[in-house]
């Protein structure tokens, strides 16, 4: 009787209690549960990670051993280490300090081959300066010594980084399987890449070098740009000495087979848009010499205003020895050209094919007038460039027999010429470009030969100098190869040279057009569309005269 007024209160604790220990087990249950998965996994992925971080110190170890694996070679006079390090593009680089570096495109394989040159052998030296002969052998014995380098090279790196990939794996594992492990995969590895390496070699590539050096004096040579106009007598005295040495470097270090006899090919020196910059005229001369060219081509931009009083600039021109073609550019005036056509070895292209050392050459000047000082281009200046390269390609499409170049200022003009003329020369844009077009004509644009001149001084970075040796066939007039020579720009002092050869499969590309054409290319018959004269002596419709407030061009 006393009992019954419990008995719902413990059910209920009891009941509690139940659940309590129901969830309790659950729980336990999960746990269990992830426990046992975590564990599952865990031995699962024991393995993979194993794996990965021995390949990892493999890996590592086989890098340190391959780069400390240096081989002392000497080639022909010098003395050089060798040595192959891992790198994505592949390649071989040569060392030359405290001058600079060349760098070869010779291979595709993920190692790179590292020559450093340390020394000249002063036995080896003195007997080919005792005996002249002795430069005839030099060649095979080069390419002997460099062939037994790479491969003592080769067969130490193996070594070195099979036994790099064992001590790293050792020394973190301290367990004998896995370090024979490494060292095997290590083996195996190395053999892969230098295969691969040796299975992508081009050996044309020593014909396209590409040098690039730099100044140590640099910054003490020139300072800042406050005391630049100082220092601006040894800047280019100094740029001036180190292209020649840049160039008598290139050419002992280079064997480039379209250059190899110098009585079949005819050597043309591609400058444009000097702007005034007095330094170009010591490089132009020390190209000139150095390379022995037969015939400069200037496609414009020459002066800044076109006064009568940046006259005298163009006097130096006199002194260089060799033709000097023109064409007039958008910031050369009337008075620029008629000054230009005052000077004995200057050749101005104005709508007619003239021969120079044997190349048929055809241009005219800018029909634009726009000098330094004026800012904004009108639609109808940039619409008469077209149409000036219009009726500069009809000239040339009736030209018998065939021109073999045509000198433009502006490469928008490339759009109409395109297979008139297997060579374009152009410039106007300050930045290099070559390409061959869809209809085989290779386009040639030079970058700023004067640093852009004084202006450049306006600019956060300074534009560098940029001229170009062409290499042309003397039978057919045909480019072989070319050589794109870059200067550090104002106040700069480094040097690159760049060797690059015509390859019957280059892929052509559309040509720059940056204006408003009249028919998009030159049509096989003539359509009706306004022309622009060819004749210098009168002034073009869009060349108004300097007194009238007219745009901006570069």
């Amino acid at each position: 009787m006393y009992d019954r007024p419990l008995m719902p209160g413990l059910r209920r604790r009891l009941a509690l209690a139940s659940a309590r220990i129901g969830a309790w087990a659950a729980q336990r249950r999960f746990l269990g549960v992830v426990l046992g998965t975590y564990a599952r996994v865990s031995t699962r992925l024991r393995r993979p990670v194993q794996v990965v971080g021995l390949a990892g110190l493999a890996a590592g170890g086989a890098w340190l051993g391959m780069f400390l694996g240096q081989t002392a070679a000497p080639v022909g006079p010098v003395d050089t280490t060798m040595r192959l390090v891992p790198s994505w593009d592949g390649e071989s680089k040569v060392s030359l300090p405290p001058l600079g570096t060349l760098e070869l495109d010779t291979h595709d394989g993920p190692v790179q081959i590292q020559v450093s040159v340390d020394a000249i052998n002063p036995v080896a030296a003195k007997r080919l300066v005792e005996d002249p002969q002795a430069l005839r052998g030099l060649e095979p014995e080069i390419v002997d010594d460099v062939r037994t380098g790479i491969y003592a090279t080769a067969t130490k790196g193996l070594i070195t980084g099979t036994l790099g990939a064992m001590t790293v794996t050792l020394i973190v594992m301290r367990r004998r399987i896995p370090t024979l492990i490494a060292g095997g995969g290590a083996a195996v590895a190395i053999l892969t890449v230098l295969s691969v390496a040796g299975a992508t070699l081009d050996p044309r590539a020593v014909a396209e070098p590409k040098y690039t050096g730099l100044l140590a004096s640099a910054p003490s040579l020139v300072g800042n740009a406050q005391d630049l106009a100082e220092s601006f007598g040894a800047y280019s005295d100094e740029l001036v000495r180190l292209v020649g040495s840049v160039s008598e470097l290139y050419d002992v270090t280079n064997t480039l087979p379209a250059t190899s006899a110098s009585d079949d090919e005819i050597r043309v020196l591609h400058v444009s848009d000097l702007h005034l910059g007095e330094h170009a005229w010591d490089i132009i001369g020390s190209v000139t010499r150095q390379y022995s060219i037969d015939v400069i081509v200037d496609s414009g931009d020459i002066t800044d205003h076109g006064l009568p009083a940046e006259n005298y600039f163009l006097q130096p021109i006199r002194n260089l020895g060799v033709p000097y073609v023109w064409v007039r550019g958008n910031h050369d005036s009337l008075i620029t050209e008629k000054a230009m056509r005052a000077l004995p070895n200057v050749v101005v292209l104005d709508g007619k094919v003239k021969t120079v050392k044997g190349i048929r050459f055809l241009g005219a000047g800018d029909p634009r007038f726009t000098p330094a000082w004026r800012r904004v281009v009108p639609e109808s200046d940039t619409r008469a460039v077209a149409n000036q390269a219009f009726a500069l390609a009809k000239v040339a499409k009736n030209s018998f027999p065939a021109v073999d170049a045509i000198v433009f200022h502006d490469s928008a003009g490339a759009t109409f010429f395109d297979g008139h003329a297997s060579l374009l020369l152009t410039g106007h844009g300050h930045e290099h470009l070559a390409r061959v077009l869809p209809k085989g004509s290779r386009l040639m644009q030079e970058g700023t030969t004067g640093g852009a001149g004084m202006r450049a001084l306006k600019y956060e970075e300074p534009q560098p100098v940029a001229l170009s040796v062409l290499y042309l066939d003397r039978s057919t007039r045909e480019l072989r190869a070319w050589d794109q020579i870059t200067l550090g720009g104002l106040g700069l002092t480094s040097a690159q040279i760049e060797r690059h050869q015509v390859k019957p499969d280059e892929e052509a590309e559309p040509p720059p057009s940056p204006i408003p054409t009249p028919t998009g290319s030159v049509p096989e018959t003539p359509v009706s569309s306004p022309t622009v004269s060819l004749d210098p002596s009168s002034p073009s419709p869009s060349s108004p005269s300097l007194s009238s407030p007219q745009p901006d061009g570069r």
